[in-house]
């Protein structure tokens, strides 16, 4: 059952967070800067990956357009957040719950937040495999922020 819905603006990435909201164990980092690239991820988004990503998304979800109107109401697709893990050299992402009072009209929340997962899943994949490219002599997607011969000069 396809989901036949307009396709929603891609969400506005907030950041920084800092790393220990993204861990699973509590872990007293502290983050002053963002390495997650939520800028260059947005803008993959903004140039057709989460156009792509939805549309894939919407061919496949069990969603009911009835449904997606309350996760629109609740403006969860702006509660995404992908990110650049450096960590896993992967994009991740943070999916967001229905809120409790959404609940309440929702005959299945939970279906509800496994879609949303879902939907973030697929962007992530999209972001890898279709915009994010690797190539055999470069293992990450992102060009380090020091030059490549940082250590080069060190002879002389």
């Amino acid at each position: 059952m396809a989901l036949d819905v307009p396709v929603p603006d891609p969400p506005s990435l907030s950041g920084p967070q800092t790393r220990g909201e993204y861990e699973a164990i509590d872990n007293e980092i502290v983050d002053t800067g963002d390495d997650y690239r939520r800028e260059e991820v947005e803008g993959f988004l903004e140039q057709g990956a989460w156009q792509d990503a939805f549309e894939a998304w919407t061919d496949q979800v069990g969603m009911s357009a009835t449904d997606f109107a309350v996760v629109e109401e609740h403006e969860l697709i702006d509660a995404f957040d992908f990110y650049w893990d450096p960590a896993t050299d992967e994009v991740g992402y943070r999916a967001p719950s229905l809120p409790d009072d959404a609940a309440d009209v929702i005959e299945d929340p939970g279906e509800i937040d496994m879609e949303l997962d879902s939907l973030g899943r697929i962007v992530s994949e999209v972001l890898e495999n279709d915009y994010l490219p690797r190539d055999e002599e470069d293992f990450g997607f992102f060009a380090d922020d020091e030059s490549e011969d940082a250590y080069g000069d060190r002879d002389g």
